[in-house]
């Protein structure tokens, strides 16, 4: 299985890389290629920092040209970690608004009116959906992984959702054909963590 880390300046490559590795997963490219991101096998999108300055990046690279194809034309799999799911919503209000990938119809925006700390880190329990999804195959209700985010994704796509509440709900995950996204973070989430990538390399 090949698999590809889209490479847009910004994310936790090492730590995905040391997950992939794990899990015994040799063939790991990090490319901002179309040509070898069309080439692989599934692709995951990592981020940490501002939503704004990683689409400034995407777009400089053209990654935003080459993922919509890739993805929603070719239907390659996608797994979107942290802010690499955020951006694929519409658009979020981080250092002013800016438009996403729009893969899924969602937004994001910050943490307001609470009275818990900003940003969110730390483990905290996952409530999964109804049905059986292909990311959390084997996983008991309510598992939990490693959070650091100050900015929450909500909408009402038609897609399999997980959520998490941080005093207000948001959504954790969620699964839409091939496209996938997690708001923590699983290679920092121990086994739970490895679990998932499991599943998303060997069920989409």
């Amino acid at each position: 299985m090949k698999i590809a880390i889209v490479d847009y300046g910004m994310g936790n490559i090492h730590s995905i890389l040391g997950a992939l590795k794990h899990l015994g997963i040799s063939e790991v490219t990090v490319t901002d290629s179309y040509e070898v991101l069309a080439k692989v096998d599934k692709l995951i999108l990592p981020g940490v920092g501002s939503f704004a300055k990683a689409m400034k990046e995407i777009v400089k690279r053209n990654l935003d040209t080459s993922l919509k194809t890739i993805v929603l034309e070719q239907k390659k799999p996608i797994l979107g970690i942290c802010l690499g799911m955020q951006i694929m919503s519409q658009s979020s209000t981080e250092d002013g608004y800016t438009e996403g990938l729009g893969f899924v119809k969602t937004k994001v925006d910050k943490f307001t009116d609470i009275s818990l700390p900003v940003p969110h880190v730390g483990f905290n329990q996952v409530q999964l959906p109804k049905t059986a999804t292909k990311l959390y195959k084997g996983f008991n209700d309510a598992p939990d992984f490693y959070f650091t985010h100050s900015y929450k994704m909500q909408g009402e796509d038609v897609m399999e959702v997980a959520t998490c509440n941080y005093e207000v709900s948001f959504i954790a995950s969620f699964e839409k054909e091939n496209i996938a996204g997690v708001q923590f973070h699983p290679e920092l989430s121990q086994n739970n963590g490895l679990k998932l990538i499991h599943n998303f390399l060997n069920e989409f």
